[in-house]
């Protein structure tokens, strides 16, 4: 059907916090049933309709749904000391079963993407579907110009770090840079190209990525912990809705036993999370991911909240993730890094800065067994849920105001 090779060559082609997050499903939540929506936010901003892609979205689905991991790929695996052999034992014998995920028009012609299925299986299609929806919608637009646009721009970056590897204080906090674009890469190829020209010119600062196979083909740190989707099951799972927070932190270290310990903040938005947040988690934890909202607002209350437990904030790291470049977070670094370790996962701008309109697309856990779960971002633009009654409910037991 298509000139070009397959768009996912490897399912290691994703993001770390799949497996972790997976490995806790499998072995605490095996039954959970889940749905994911497909949600494109900025539609009126795009070039070409993307149901134009369909009929190669579907062909690259089912391509996907072919693949199986290899020896290599297990082996490398089984090397992350937070993932356990039994798991590694499941990944050997899994295939994504194409019978999971749905793809159509909705009423207005629109794509439509829906996974439904065991959480097992469904949550592992998010970032594959992404990348590939990204990948075949910029196809159309590739030029010479775009990628020598691409190239400028990151050169420009290189050019960055290197300024900002110079004015770096040995004795002071690093300044640390991952790739978090998978989902949102131009290419995988483009994706490769700007992670070795950016390791290459400061290995200092640039020291991972989010994607496990790029991480293992370049030798660099694979870097993930949990999403949202994780600690938005439990709104559905069998705990009281109110304390769905602190159970999902609870069932995270009951399974690395002190291990990737930085917990995600705005699934009901900062202020909630800090209220369940007490000094068993933030001494638990290693710290924190900031991923909507104003994040110097939101590193100065995580500050006052360490200060309130009496925990020295200086041991703890603050993860930003929310819409950066290199500019911002560095900014971010000097502002925080007298009173916290940092860190900054940078997506789109890394991966998919060419001078276009990037797609603003996510997919998103709407549902788990049977129950509607929500994300009441710290953004507004950010919340997510297919169910406003819910959406309500949840207000109200979190004390959220608009």
């Amino acid at each position: 059907m298509s000139k070009h090779p397959a768009i996912i060559q490897s399912l290691l082609d994703t993001d770390l916090y799949k497996f972790t997050m997976l490995q806790v499903i499998l072995h605490q939540f095996p039954q959970a049933h889940s749905v994911y929506h497909f949600r494109c936010r900025n539609l009126d901003k795009i070039a070409y309709p993307l149901s134009e892609i369909r009929a190669e979205l579907e062909h690259e689905l089912d391509l996907l749904c072919e693949m199986q991991f290899t020896a290599d790929e297990l082996a490398y695996l089984r090397g992350l000391r937070f993932i356990k052999s039994d798991f590694v034992d499941y990944l050997e014998l899994f295939r994504l079963k194409r019978r999971f995920i749905h793809v159509g028009l909705d009423d207005q012609g629109r794509l439509d993407i829906q996974v439904e299925g065991p959480m097992i299986q469904a949550m592992f299609f998010e970032i594959f579907v992404l990348s590939i929806v990204n990948e075949l919608y910029f196809r159309r637009l590739e030029t010479p110009e775009v990628l020598a646009e691409g190239e400028r721009r990151l050169q420009a970056k290189a050019a960055l770090l290197k300024q900002y590897s110079a004015q770096q204080n040995p004795q002071e906090p690093p300044f640390l840079v991952s790739d978090f674009g998978t989902r949102r890469r131009y290419t995988f190829a483009w994706q490769e190209h700007v992670l070795r020209t950016l390791h290459a010119a400061a290995p200092d600062i640039f020291r991972g990525t989010s994607n496990v196979y790029l991480a293992k083909k370049l030798g660099i740190t694979p870097i993930g912990t949990m999403a949202h989707e994780f600690m938005q099951a439990f709104q559905a799972l069998d705990v009281r809705l109110r304390d769905f927070q602190k159970a999902s932190l609870e069932s995270w270290v009951h399974e690395y036993r002190g291990d990737l310990g930085i917990a995600l903040t705005d699934v009901v938005g900062m202020d909630a999370f800090l209220r369940d947040f007490d000094l068993y988690f933030a001494k638990l934890f290693d710290g924190l991911r900031h991923d909507s909202g104003d994040p110097y607002v939101w590193g100065d209350k995580a500050y006052a909240h360490y200060q309130k437990l009496r925990i020295d904030s200086r041991t703890k790291m603050l993860t930003f993730s929310d819409g950066l470049d290199l500019e911002r977070a560095w900014n971010l670094h000097l502002y925080f890094k007298n009173r916290f370790k940092t860190s900054f996962g940078i997506g789109t701008n890394l991966t998919n800065d060419m001078g276009h309109t990037t797609l603003n697309i996510v997919l998103k856990l709407v549902q788990c067994n049977g129950q509607s779960v929500a994300k009441i971002s710290d953004t507004p633009g950010k919340t997510m849920s297919n169910n406003d009654t819910f959406l309500a409910y949840l207000k109200q037991v979190f004390q959220l105001t608009e």
